[in-house]
């Protein structure tokens, strides 16, 4: 598996509130060692002073103890390499194999899948957002549509490419084509619809005679004896050969009874009997079948076809408004209707998701977990250190704050129950 790499932008700037409150943090930490220098310089001038170098004294042991605390989370404070600091990235990998575990053990077990899905009628949603997209579903829309443009354009063509045509290759190879064409053209003369092939081959076969006469007469002539060509009578012999064959291919073109028509279709008849039974068919339609996929030709064939359906993609995911605004559109909608009014149907939509959700989960739970911790491990330390400080925000600053109040408030109950006693 390849790991996902998050690479370090150039500057990562933190937001303005969390800046804002990383200040007012520091200030008051500041301030408390400040109250409590100028505290003990006027200690003895009034024993007021006593309670606010108690209060500013705390205060600033537990601002700087949770400065450590929080600092410690994401790096060496000061930079010096303390012993259980940098907690974060430096657990960074255990920390994803632990996340991946979890996802595992809690959310990917086939039964725990399923029921979650009970639960949820993805069939009701599908038909409503189908039948009438409200503003917030075409922001859902264009939302998913750059997403697709932007997965469609970041994948290996090359080797997604190779992809496709494999799996087309390999479901071709799979079939057992030969059955497959005698079936279908024992059903084809079943309905009498192997006629217009019959025409077609006779329209052909003029054609070709039309257009060839002259190699008929080239024939003719050449093996023709001395006495015919001094007499002409090769000439001859060539008009009448050619009238022949084209007044034959007239009449198999009029008479459906015609006993060469008949004889066609009695070949046909044998053939998709053949197609169907005779082994030795079927082995040389499957040598056929075989050589035509490697055929440089044929691949090239499905490279374009692969090509076509992903500009085809890409244009559809550009313009989503558009693909939805015309037939197609229509179509989803009348789906989303027959959705809302069927409940036999919403039913059976919401088993298959079901059946293949926790298909999913049972054939793939373990692809997922490792995918998960891969990725985590080719991650950027610092970078994510970074996002998860900029992600959590004011909360660690709350905590400095709140820490420099409360052992403030503390060092001061300290104080007075000593004076008190």
């Amino acid at each position: 598996m390849i790991p996902v790499t998050l690479r370090r932008p150039s500057e990562t700037r933190a937001p303005a509130g969390l800046v804002r409150m990383r200040v007012i943090a520091t200030g008051m930490l500041v301030a408390m060692a400040l109250a409590f220098l100028l505290a003990r310089a006027l200690d003895e001038v009034h024993p007021a002073w006593g309670f606010v170098r108690a209060f500013a004294e705390a205060a600033m042991v537990g601002g700087l103890a949770d400065w450590f605390a929080v600092t410690a989370l994401f790096r060496h404070p000061l930079g010096l390499p303390i012993p259980h600091t940098a907690i974060i990235p430096r657990n960074k990998d255990r920390i994803g194999d632990q996340l991946a575990t979890f996802l595992r053990d809690y959310f990917l077990i086939p039964v725990v899948v399923a029921r979650r899905m009970r639960r949820m009628d993805v069939a009701s949603a599908a038909g409503r957002w189908l039948a009438s997209p409200s503003a917030g579903s075409r922001r859902v829309t264009r939302g998913a549509s750059r997403l697709a443009v932007e997965v469609l354009q970041a994948l290996d063509q090359e080797r997604l490419g190779g992809m496709v045509r494999g799996a087309m290759v390999q479901q071709v190879r799979r079939i057992e084509l030969s059955p497959l064409l005698g079936r279908a053209l024992e059903a084809a003369m079943a309905e009498n619809r192997h006629q217009p092939i019959i025409d077609g081959i006779v329209r052909w076969a003029g054609r070709v005679l039309e257009a060839n006469q002259q190699v008929v007469r080239n024939m003719v002539h050449e093996r023709a004896g001395t006495i015919l060509r001094w007499t002409g009578l090769d000439e001859t012999i060539a008009n009448k050969i050619i009238d022949g064959l084209d007044k034959m291919l007239v009449d198999m073109a009029e008479q459906p009874d015609h006993p060469l028509r008949t004889k066609a279709e009695e070949g046909l008849a044998t053939l998709a009997r053949d197609l169907q039974h005779k082994p030795e068919m079927q082995e040389r339609v499957e040598a056929l079948k075989l050589a035509l996929l490697e055929n440089p030709a044929m691949q090239g064939w499905i490279n374009g076809l692969w090509e076509q359906a992903r500009h085809a993609m890409l244009r559809a995911a550009r313009d989503p408004e558009r693909l939805l605004s015309g037939g197609i559109g229509e179509m989803l909608r009348q789906l989303g209707q027959t959705l809302e009014s069927d409940v036999r149907l919403r039913n059976t939509l919401n088993r298959y998701v079901r059946r293949v959700a926790v298909g999913t989960a049972a054939d793939y739970g373990d692809v997922i977990v490792g995918l998960v911790s891969e990725t985590v491990r080719g991650w950027d330390a610092q970078t994510i250190t970074q996002r998860l400080e900029h992600s959590v925000g004011k909360d660690l600053q709350f905590i400095r704050i709140n820490g420099t109040l409360v052992g403030g408030a503390v060092g001061l109950v300290i104080h007075a129950l000593d004076v008190l006693l």
